[in-house]
């Protein structure tokens, strides 16, 4: 004779998904016994109030407030491409004709600056004194008009 294909795992795991159902059904019930009927769209509308506050209740007409459109300012204002802080004169500290690039060393503040190829006027190597403008680049303050001084 054969051996029934229930086990007690399988017993057990049935009577837990019975009761689980059993439990669901339950929960089903009670919330259609308890919902309230009605209400409608008013009830689920939200006002902010003067003090910008999330009420129930509409605002009081009396207390608007009339503003300009001009005044609105939806984003930080955009700021110019070359932010330049000014004429400084310095001593070319290394310069690389073939890569184009260099340092440039600040003589009041020994600052070191970036300088590239295509921000010098004319031709420079180590140690000339230069004049040359500043401003913010990708990765910090570079060099920028840099002119040889005579």
């Amino acid at each position: 004779m054969a051996k029934s294909q229930e086990t007690y795992n399988k017993k057990e795991k049935e009577k837990i998904r019975a009761k689980k159902k059993k439990a669901k059904q339950q929960k089903k019930e009670e919330r259609k016994n308890n919902a309230e009927t009605g209400g409608g769209f008013e009830s689920m509308l939200a006002y902010v109030d003067e003090n910008g506050q999330i009420v129930d209740t509409p605002p009081d007409p009396t207390k608007k407030k009339k503003i300009a459109l001009e005044s609105i300012e939806i984003g930080v204002p955009k700021k110019d491409k070359d932010e330049v802080i000014g004429k400084r004169t310095g001593k070319v500290e290394f310069f690389n004709d073939t890569k184009g690039f260099g340092f440039i060393k600040e003589q009041g503040t020994q600052e070191k600056f970036f300088v590239h190829i295509n921000s010098v006027t004319g031709k420079i190597k180590e140690n000339d004194t230069v004049m040359f403008d500043v401003e913010r680049g990708m990765k910090g303050m570079n060099a920028v008009r840099v002119e040889i001084v005579k």
